[in-house]
């Protein structure tokens, strides 16, 4: 039987050699640079090899042999590639779970986010319109010789309260459509940038000591959005008056405009005594320097060591006049003497801080402390 099986070979080999002085062996009839193998009788299979895929190419030389493969062709030039969770061929994105086209690896809110920017949240308080825009068009009605007013659409601005997502101090509080930065000093957690809320804005010359007013400094109008769009109010924030501060709307859920009792707090933790702490005038030693920031005041930068940033965005005066933009900061207090005079602190050149009462009808900074 082996005898057999060699001559059977032999005969093959004779055959195949005597082929080659008229068709090359292998053999490429139509001269494209591939030649497929058909093993219709399965003789491949003997030899320890097969093709699986059918598609004329040996396993062992074949890049891709799984149909479900992305990238399958019946002569494959590359490895088999699969689609991620994008359905890309051969993409990385193993899974996206919430179905928004981010691969969930670098998809910075897994889930949807609601209208106040939270990720997962439960959306707004409150809701208002601002504004609603009306879109118009017309057209000419011949038979009754009149042009016909009708409205295309409306593009409508809300405003929403929403609700404070802060778990840790240093994180930052959403508030009012804005990402609030905050900062431990000693027991306490402070916003560490001034308020910006602004339901209305009104011109230095406008105010009084009954009505809650607030400004701009600077802006002499009365456009919320205009006003918004000033270099001021993106770096220093509104100034309120003290009728404004009473409302505390301000201050998100868990937060409140500081007592001045608080003041004292963060003062006597910078180094204050609480002797000097509670009395009045520019007292302590260089408290007002660590809370100063350490750019922007024309004299005399703090350093900031507490990280409050304390900004010199002057104020209003009742007059009706801006001053001191660039020079000095006041920051109300949510406390009133017993004269009912609103407690103040004012931050000037100088190391030191000032504590003191003011007529209500001023435009100050304030800031907020948690809960």
């Amino acid at each position: 039987m082996k005898f057999i099986f060699l001559l059977i070979t032999s005969v093959f080999c004779i055959s195949i050699n005597f082929s080659q002085s008229s068709c090359p062996n292998p053999f490429d009839n139509n001269l494209d640079g591939t030649i497929s193998i058909y093993d219709l009788m399965g003789l491949l299979s003997i030899f320890g090899e097969e093709d699986l895929d059918f598609d004329g190419l040996i396993d062992s030389y074949d890049l891709c042999i799984d149909l479900n493969a992305c990238n399958f062709l019946n002569i494959p030039t590359e490895l088999c590639l699969y689609d991620d969770a994008l359905a890309i061929c051969g993409g990385s994105c193993l899974s996206d779970v919430d179905g928004d086209g981010i691969c969930d690896d670098v998809d910075a809110c897994i889930g949807p986010v609601d209208v106040c920017g939270v990720c997962n949240g439960t959306d707004a308080l409150a809701s208002s319109i601002e504004s609603i825009t009306f879109l118009y068009d017309s057209v000419y009605a011949t038979s009754a010789n009149q042009w016909v007013l009708f409205v295309v659409g409306a593009d409508t601005i809300f405003n929403y309260i929403c609700p404070s997502t802060f778990s840790n101090c240093g994180e930052d509080v959403i508030f009012d459509n804005y990402n609030y930065s905050t900062v431990q000093i000693g027991n306490q957690c402070w916003f560490s940038e001034n308020c910006r809320y602004l339901p209305s804005v009104s011109p230095a010359s406008s105010g009084n000591a009954v009505d809650p007013f607030y400004y701009v400094y600077g802006y002499e109008g009365a456009d919320v959005a205009e006003a918004k769009s000033t270099s001021n109010y993106s770096t220093y924030g509104t100034l309120y008056n003290f009728p404004a501060i009473m409302l505390g709307e301000m201050c998100p859920t868990g937060w409140h405009i500081p007592t001045d009792l608080e003041w004292q707090v963060l003062e006597v933790f910078l180094g204050m005594s609480p002797l000097d702490a509670s009395s009045t005038g520019f007292r302590g030693t260089d408290q007002g320097n660590q809370i100063k920031s350490i750019v922007g005041w024309s004299n005399n930068n703090g350093t900031n060591t507490s990280g409050f940033s304390a900004l010199p965005a002057g104020y209003r005066n009742p007059t009706g006049v801006f001053y001191s933009l660039g020079n000095q900061a006041y920051l109300w207090s949510s406390s009133v003497s017993e004269l009912s005079e609103p407690w103040a602190r004012k931050l000037k050149g100088g190391p030191r801080i000032l504590r003191n009462v003011f007529n209500q009808g001023f435009g100050y900074s304030t800031r907020c402390i948690s809960d």
